[in-house]
Formats: structure tokens, sequence, C-alpha cells
């Protein structure tokens, strides 16, 4: 019996170097020790997926998913799906994981176009300093949108944490968040080049509670979009440029009923984007955005700063119904534009804007002149605004 115990705590070390900190509550799996190479160029995927197996079934209150920093493991779609035993599933994202670069390398799992998915999971942190890259150049020429990949697609997650990764060059939006709640992404820096399309940033459907901020995205698409069925958004100190700027929408597409509210966009600063902050709704469509605020906005040389857009493409004879716009607020929004508009609010003739407050607005052109503002359909009041708001009630014009 003592020879057993003396060989099971020689051993004992040598897996915990593998699989475990200690004999305690907390329990790591490196991808490395599944059989990933992180040369770059070999087919990691299947190290990751059985990793990942042992981390969602471990029986200790936290588990921790690591990808070891100083390697490259190229990774083909990949579903990591829960629902897992741990309470908390850190990834230690301190390594660089890649796409295939061609488009025919790619071997997707099924019809939908994901890249990298964290599905049904609570208590996901993910972090840690590395690095995802899609290696999107080849999709950026493709015609067919839908044909193109999330890049990182969360779903059905629940208090759960992004924060500290770089995420470049997507072959579609960066990241998708989708019918998850009480999730907070923080000091991400998102990039792409400005020419590619699609590329969203961050996009949010189906979600509650979501906090975004202290962020740099950079993209060739929105920053950050916030979909149908989302609500209690809030969005801070976000860096956004170039890019289409922070948007609610589009909603409606389809006459699909759609309903955004309760979103707080505050502190951003614009930079040679071409859109600042908008809502943009399709024509025909139903449903409503309401009780939404975007305050302490700087723009600089931004095309479009402020932008209400309820006729947002969709068919002429459609305009009898559209997504109703309502309790939005546009606070201390200052800087420059680069075009000729600073303020554009294009409201539908029957259903139109109602309640809308723009309150110390103060953009001018690059050059120093005085920038204009077209208005149609909204009924609100914009207080101390330059340029002057012409279809609501303007006090203390400057």
């Amino acid at each position: 019996m003592k020879v057993l115990f003396l060989i099971f705590v020689i051993a004992a070390p040598s897996l915990c170097a593998t699989e475990c900190s200690a004999f305690d509550d907390v329990v790591s799996f490196d991808v490395v020790s599944y059989g990933a190479t992180g040369s770059g160029q070999a087919d990691d995927t299947q190290a990751f997926v059985k990793a990942w197996k042992d981390v969602c079934g471990a029986t200790q209150k936290s588990a921790k998913f690591v990808i070891p920093q100083n390697k490259i493991f190229m990774l083909q779609p990949l579903s990591l799906k829960g629902p897992c035993n741990p309470a908390t599933i850190e990834v230690q994202l301190e390594g660089t994981v890649i796409a295939p670069k061609s488009i025919g390398d790619w071997k997707f799992l099924n019809e939908e176009r994901k890249w990298i998915e964290f599905s049904d999971i609570s208590g996901i942190v993910i972090e840690g300093g590395g690095v995802i890259d899609g290696q999107g150049a080849a999709w950026w020429n493709s015609d067919d949108v839908s044909m193109k990949p999330t890049a990182l697609h969360l779903h059905n997650c629940k208090d759960g944490i992004l924060r500290s990764i770089h995420h470049m060059n997507s072959p579609r939006n960066h990241i998708s968040v989708d019918m998850c709640s009480g999730l907070e992404i923080s000091h991400v820096n998102i990039t792409a080049p400005m020419e590619s399309p699609n590329t969203d940033g961050i996009d949010i459907s189906g979600s509650s509670n979501v906090f975004i901020h202290s962020s740099t995205i950079q993209t060739g698409d929105d920053c950050i979009a916030i979909n149908s069925g989302s609500s209690f958004v809030n969005i801070s100190d976000i860096f956004c440029g170039p890019g289409h700027g922070i948007s609610v929408g589009s909603l409606g597409r389809n006459g699909d009923d759609a309903r955004v509210e309760n979103v707080h966009v505050r502190n951003c600063t614009f930079l040679g984007s071409s859109n600042g902050v908008r809502l943009k709704t399709w024509r025909g469509g139903q449903g409503y955005a309401r009780k939404i605020i975007f305050e302490d906005i700087t723009v600089v040389g931004v095309k479009r700063p402020v932008i209400i857009d309820q006729n947002y493409f969709g068919l002429l004879d459609e305009k009898k119904s559209a997504v109703k716009i309502s309790e939005v607020s546009y606070r201390n929004v200052k800087g420059t534009t680069s075009g000729e508009r600073a303020v554009e609010l294009s409201c539908d003739p029957n259903v139109g804007c109602n309640d809308i407050v723009l309150d110390h607005i103060s953009i001018t052109k690059e050059d120093g002149g005085e920038s204009k503002a077209s208005c149609t359909g909204a009924q609100g009041t914009c207080f101390l605004c330059n340029p002057i708001v012409s279809c609501l009630s303007n006090l203390h014009l400057v």
C-alpha cells in the first residue's frame, strides 16, 4: 500500500501540469496537450474540439480552456457548445487563431456560415490578449453576402465577458451577439481595411443587458449595430473609424416586426467614418425603436454625423407601414463634418418620428463653414442646435 501511495504522489504533479492547477475548484486544459501544433499550417481544429469536451464536462466550479501564447492555431469552422458543468469557463486566448486563407480551404459544419461559435454557455470569459484573425481578404470581393462567414458568434450565452483581444480581418462581421443576456465586451481592438465590405465590428440581435465599452473599432462597415429584439444595451467609450458608425438597425426588412428599446450610447468618438450615430429602418417594416439616447458624442471629419432614416430601402408602395421611432435623444454632439449635412432626419410621412430631442448640437464643416440640416416628418425639439433643424421646435438658436 505504501508503494502505491508513493507512486500516486510522484505521478500527481505531472497530471496536474496538463489538466489541473491543484486539488481545488479550478481545472485547466491546454489545447497543445490535445495535439494542437500551433504551427499556423496544420489543422488544429480537432485538438480544440477534444479539449473543449473535457472543459465543458469538468466537475470543478471553474475550468480554463488555454490557447497558449507564441503559437498560431489554424482552425476550420468550430462549434463549442454547452451547457457545461463548470459555473465559469475561462477561454485564455493568449496566442493567435487564424482561419483558412483560401475560400476553397474552408470546411463548413453546416449551412450556417460561422467560423468560431460559442453557444448555450453560462459564465463564459474570453480574454488573454491574443489575436483572432479571420484572414477575410479572399471573401471581400464576393457579391453574395450570405455566403460570407461570421468570425466569432456568441449564441444564447449568459453572464459572459469578452475582453482584451485583438480581432482582425473577418470575412464578414467580426463579432455576432445573438440571444445573449448579461454580456460585457470591453478593451477589444477590432480592425479591418476601410474598403472591406460587411465587416461590422459588433452586431447585437435578440439580446438584453449588453454592455460594450472601452474599445477601438476600425472596419469597413458598422462599428456596432443594434438589431431587432435587443434591449438595455449600454455602449460607452468607443473609438470608431473608419467605418459606418454606431447604428440602431437596420430594422424591418421584408416587413419584419422589429423591436429595439432602451439603448444608451455615450462618450464615443468618431473619426473619418461615413456615419456617426444613426437609426435606420426599412420601408414596409413594423414594430418600434424607442427610448434611445446618444450623448457626449465627438465627430471629427464624419460625413453624416446624426441620422434618422425611416426610409432605408424598401419598395415605394410599402410606405403605408414603417417601424415606429420615438423617444430618441441626441445630446451634446459636437465636432466637424466632411459632408454637407450634419443632421439628417428622414421620417416616414405616414408613421413619422415622435418625441425626438436634439440638445446642444454643434457641428461645423471641416473647412470652418456652416453645416446644414435636412428634416422631414419628425416631431420634437432642438435646443441650442447648430445647424438649425427646421422641422423641430428650435429653442435658443445658436
